[in-house]
């Protein structure tokens, strides 16, 4: 993997042929991604995985699986929705109407984790939920809603932690060994495609969460997100991060009060 030209080669045919801009991810981690991915494809060097990507539609959307890092759980830091509970659902309180975002949701399970929160604090029926991703298949999964149900009953202490109210069962159905969230949890959340390395704003969101998306980026990717985000965040709206990314250093990192830095749960000052 030491081929630089054709490694630039075959993200910019990415970029050219099917619009996905992978160029200024961070490089170590998106190079073992297409090790793995020529594995897989059985196919010896960078150069034929170029060749390949730019006949075969069906190879990108397999190789933008292997590129996308999608590692999510239901309640995933438990600590995060806790806080959320205790220091940004009071704010909440106060809006008619909220629009979250939740940018890069991969498979959906975090989404849902939120609505949890917000039907347990009584807030669900005033929200909108926006969840996004680049990738189709991961959305494709996020909507069905559908999960293995050992994955589920395995983060039945992560929802107590996270300060649950109820039971996490309560919240999806069973059959043939797989979990269905209740489509009522469902219904104020909308999957839609958006990819923040090329795309733009589409509203004004009181809550942004955009969690473990950033730690793959180059800090000039980085600072175009953080541009994004803050201009898509409403004034004193919160902006919640990974609990291994941080404001620090960034573009915008005067324009936020912490409203728990260990938590990483920021607002967006006047």
């Amino acid at each position: 993997m030491d081929d630089e030209p054709a490694y630039s080669q075959l993200l910019e045919e990415i970029h050219r042929r099917y619009g996905f801009d992978f160029r200024d991810y961070a490089r170590s981690s998106l190079r073992r991604r297409l090790v793995n991915a020529m594995h897989d494809e059985q196919l010896p060097d960078l150069r034929a995985l170029r060749e390949l990507v730019a006949r075969s539609p069906e190879a990108m959307e397999r190789l933008l699986r292997a590129l996308t890092v999608n590692v999510t759980s239901m309640f995933r830091d438990p600590e995060m929705y806790l806080g959320f509970r205790n220091e940004v659902v009071p704010t909440l309180r106060s809006y008619p109407f909220t629009r979250i975002w939740h940018a890069g949701c991969s498979t959906g399970e975090e989404v849902y984790s939120l609505a949890i929160v917000l039907h347990e604090e009584g807030l669900y029926d005033r929200c909108r939920i926006y969840a996004t991703d680049m990738n189709e298949f991961v959305l494709r999964a996020a909507t069905e809603a559908v999960y293995p149900l050992p994955v589920l009953e395995a983060h039945a202490e992560d929802y107590r932690l996270a300060g649950g109210t109820a039971a996490l069962s309560d919240y999806y159905g069973s059959r043939y060994g797989y979990g269905i969230v209740h489509h009522w949890l469902r219904r104020n959340i909308v999957f839609a495609h958006h990819n923040l390395v090329t795309d733009g704003s589409f509203n004004e969101f009181h809550v942004i969460l955009c969690r473990n998306v950033m730690i793959y980026f180059n800090r000039r990717l980085q600072d175009r997100v953080h541009g994004l985000l803050f201009g898509s965040l409403r004034r004193f709206g919160t902006l919640v991060l990974g609990l291994k990314e941080s404001l620090v250093g960034t573009v915008h990192e005067r324009d936020y009060d912490a409203v728990d830095p260990r938590l990483k749960l920021y607002r967006r000052r006047a």
